[in-house]
């Protein structure tokens, strides 16, 4: 008989046993268990390509200078006593610019001011007395020569009062043209002088720019100036500040141009909040011609900007497909166009900003 030996089972090879826990962890996709194909739909807001007449567009380089630039001046002689301002500062109207001393006049006034106090006092007196001269007369205790003389004596005195009061708000006067003020808000551009120096009247004290407002000037070829309307709208930006766009209105189309160039200068008037123009900055002013054409237009906020690119993006079978374009004119809240749109297309207007081509899109309403 044959002695049983029990079966011994051999171990796993350690290559299976991996390769068991690497499909134990297999997972089915949450997106296909669902049933959902590809990725989700971004969210988008568009807005269709439209074409119209637009007015043909200029853009041309000019300057901004100071709507009001002053040297403001001493209306008397008189040494600098106190200066206040430097180059740089701004001002309000009223605000003391310098002022010259005034000693001499302050003095003159205290001795005014007691002589008028003198007059007042008998003045006084003289009621007091042509009262009781009056009580007499009633009662025949005196004649009409001492009333006369009462009365025109108090008569007198009222005249030198009043002439006493002329000659104090004349000094008062005086010393108040001591003080130079600025006669409107702007800031100090230049000094033209310094404590201890001798003004004569007239004398510059300092040079004053308002930049509440911008004046722009630009010399436009003749040929387009034929096409301008005073007082139309233009478009302004100042590329040293930002790409903000200034709203202003033509101011003036001036008569007299350069002969050799053969340009007209035009004035623009801007608001300018913050006083962040400066004068003598380069501006770039966009005219907006009587000529008319068709444009294809879409809304500024399609615009992408990529560096130095622009780009829409259509929407072309619920997928974002980018288009690059050249800008030709903006138009209020529209911006004409050129490139491969054509009109009645959907371009993305919210929600651009982080499109990759192809990308599918849902147009919200």
């Amino acid at each position: 008989m044959g002695r049983f030996q029990p079966k011994v089972s051999q171990p796993a090879c350690p290559m299976k046993i991996l390769l068991l826990l690497v499909l134990s962890f297999i997972a089915i996709p949450a997106g296909l268990a669902s049933g959902q194909q590809g990725p989700p739909k971004v969210p988008v807001k568009a807005a269709r390509v439209v074409q119209r007449l637009v007015s043909e567009q200029i853009s041309l380089v000019g300057t901004a200078e100071a709507i009001a630039a002053s040297t403001v001046a001493a209306e008397v002689s008189g040494i600098v006593e106190h200066f206040p301002v430097k180059e740089g500062d701004a001002v309000k109207r009223g605000d003391l610019l310098a002022r010259l001393k005034d000693t001499d006049l302050r003095l003159r006034l205290k001795a005014a001011q007691a002589a008028r106090a003198a007059i007042q006092a008998n003045h006084e007196n003289s009621l007091k007395e042509l009262d009781r001269i009056r009580k007499l007369r009633e009662t025949k205790s005196i004649s009409e020569t001492h009333y006369d003389t009462a009365f025109y004596a108090r008569l007198v005195l009222e005249r030198r009062l009043q002439q006493s009061d002329a000659e104090i708000e004349q000094i008062e006067y005086e010393i108040n043209r001591k003080k130079v003020l600025a006669p409107f808000s702007g800031f100090v551009a230049k000094e033209h002088t310094q404590i201890g120096e001798w003004i004569q009247p007239g004398g510059a004290i300092v040079t004053l720019l308002n930049l509440e407002e911008i004046r722009l000037t630009v010399d436009v070829p003749e040929r387009y100036v034929v096409n301008l309307h005073p007082d139309s709208r233009v478009s302004v930006t100042v590329k040293s500040i930002s790409a903000e766009t200034f709203s202003g209105r033509i101011y003036a189309i001036l008569p007299q141009g350069d002969a050799a160039a053969r340009t007209i200068p035009v004035r623009i008037n801007i608001n300018n909040p913050g006083s962040r123009i400066k004068s003598g900055m380069e501006v770039q002013v966009t005219f907006s011609l009587a000529n008319k054409k068709n444009a294809l237009l879409v809304p500024k906020d399609a615009v992408v900007m990529s560096g130095s690119d622009r780009l829409v993006f259509k929407v072309l079978g619920g997928q974002a497909m980018p288009v690059m374009i050249t800008i030709l004119g903006y138009y209020n809240s529209e911006v004409a166009v050129a490139g491969d749109v054509k009109p009645d297309e959907w371009v993305v207007t919210r929600g651009n900003e982080r499109l990759r081509p192809g990308q599918a899109v849902e147009v919200m309403p």
